[in-house]
């Protein structure tokens, strides 16, 4: 009997990293090969000290694999990336007011792409979708960066299985955290949990400003912007300073959530946004004891939707406990490889197809 890859993965997002989240969460799973009963892989910590902190952590993916039937043997290496990094000094602050830019919107330089995704109303499920489009672009091998902007209320970081603090090297330009093969950052990571942002317009509008030119983002095809909902500050900064390639507007399919994504369509078109499209989520339940469909919310409200305003329908996305609980675990469903990961695979592929991902 020899073990599988999809096995050894399943045992290695079971080891807990000491700062949160796991190995495969939190990325470090480098050179992974399954040859009969012989697994041979790479930890690739950050920082040397983190490689030494991840040292019960090796023995414990050791041990645990050694126990799973078919493996013979496991041979692990620890590595790191450079010199430790030093803490975010005490002059990094966020939420100042916001800098003049002239000459319109900008790009982000090594930024290809950018997509907002946005919601006229909360409750939508904007946030699960964007943590898994980034995601699942990532796994058809796009260089993807994800951006918490809901500063009032982020979320990505428990979706992606992050909580350590972003550093800081210079006191300017903040070091983004890499989750499921995303280049991400949220306001979140700031924080301290449960922390609440109580800030004026002209703050928030600084804080974007700095989750924006002050990341060092690197080369990325496509960044994914998760708005917060509504049509308010953000919205309005982000795309009258930053060159967006399109936005994505995300509804369940009910009257009263429509009539609010109306409102978000209008917004991005009085701000000369392009809406690449509009996704239907939680289009779909199916029982599963029993296997019944239902449409809890209604259905194809979305889709009809696009077609009245001549706008492309980018998919539906099903309503399942098992996403709920992926995004809770800190791994997006789309990182998995079940049933419920190929709408946001499929969706990824339409806007790749299009030339926008």
């Amino acid at each position: 009997m020899s073990v599988d890859r999809n096995a050894v993965m399943q045992v290695l997002a079971g080891v807990t990293h000491p700062g949160g989240g796991d190995l495969v969460s939190r990325d470090l799973i480098r050179a992974l090969s399954v040859d009969g009963g012989v697994v041979r892989f790479v930890i690739e910590a950050a920082t040397p000290d983190e490689a030494r902190a991840l040292g019960p952590a090796q023995a414990e993916a050791e041990a645990k694999l050694k126990a799973l039937p078919g493996v013979s043997s496991v041979q692990v290496v620890m590595t790191a990336h450079g010199p430790a990094a030093k803490a975010a000094p005490p002059s990094l602050k966020i939420g100042q007011h916001p800098t003049p830019q002239q000459g319109g919107p900008q790009k982000i330089s090594g930024i290809d792409r950018i997509i907002a995704v946005g919601s006229g109303k909360g409750g939508v499920g904007k946030s699960t979708v964007a943590s898994n489009l980034a995601v699942a672009l990532a796994r058809r091998g796009r260089r993807v960066g994800l951006l918490d902007a809901d500063i009032y209320g982020p979320s990505q970081p428990k979706m992606m299985g992050v909580n350590q603090r972003p550093s800081s090297p210079d006191g300017k330009t903040i070091e983004p955290l890499v989750a499921h093969g995303v280049t991400m950052m949220s306001i979140g990571l700031m924080l301290k949990e449960n922390e609440a942002v109580v800030w004026r317009g002209p703050m928030l509008m600084g804080a974007l400003q700095q989750l924006l030119g002050q990341v060092a983002w690197g080369k990325l095809d496509v960044l994914i912007i998760d708005l917060p909902p509504g049509t308010g500050d953000v919205q309005l900064t982000l795309c009258q300073r930053t060159q967006l390639t399109g936005a994505i507007v995300v509804s369940t399919p009910q009257d009263v959530a429509l009539l609010d994504a109306r409102k978000a369509l209008d917004m991005f078109v009085k701000l000369k946004t392009p809406v690449l499209g509009l996704v239907e989520n939680m289009s779909t339940f199916v029982c599963p004891n029993c296997g019944h469909e239902s449409h809890i919310f209604g259905h194809g409200g979305v889709a009809a939707e696009a077609a009245k305003l001549d706008l492309p329908f980018l998919g539906e996305l099903p309503l399942a406990l098992d996403v709920r609980v992926a995004g809770d675990s800190g791994t997006p469903v789309a990182a998995t490889d079940g049933p419920l990961a190929q709408p946001y695979l499929a969706l990824a592929d339409r806007l790749i197809a299009g030339g926008m991902g």
